[in-house]
């Protein structure tokens, strides 16, 4: 990676930062990612360069985890996912049962802080919503 595309990828964390603390208290890490909760839901945004001038955010929500492995899981997040949201449904299964996430990555440059704000709460609201609806 470039200084260059280094300092895009900065940026465009910098603006998702300024976007997430108009709703919620964010935490830069060392690697320069932002964590956050929403709710119940501890989420974490990186940048990447996926190549030369493409820089994406990709946000990780964890939605729940050690769900009961005798559950329908898969089928249930199958199920939602048909519905349509922005992200991707993931179920792993441990020792412990299910722990379920929705990741979401996207192209982010040029987005102003409302416009990333917007997004990010779609996402992140969709995550607490299933969140809600796994554990009834």
């Amino acid at each position: 990676m470039s200084a260059e595309s280094g300092s895009a990828t900065a940026q465009l964390l910098d603006v998702a930062k300024e976007a997430l603390e108009r709703f919620h208290e964010v935490r830069v890490d060392d690697d320069g990612a932002l964590s956050f909760r929403h709710g119940e839901v501890p989420c974490a945004l990186q940048g990447v360069e996926l190549s030369e001038g493409l820089e994406v955010l990709s946000l990780t929500c964890v939605v729940a985890w050690d769900l009961p492995a005798e559950s329908d899981i898969p089928l249930r997040l199958a199920e939602r996912a048909g519905q349509g949201l922005f992200g991707t449904l993931g179920a792993i299964r441990t020792d412990r049962g299910w722990d379920v996430t929705l990741r979401y990555v996207f192209p982010a440059a040029g987005l102003g802080v409302e416009a990333m704000g917007t997004l990010l709460m779609l996402v992140v609201s969709n995550a607490s919503t299933l969140r809600t609806e796994l554990l009834g």
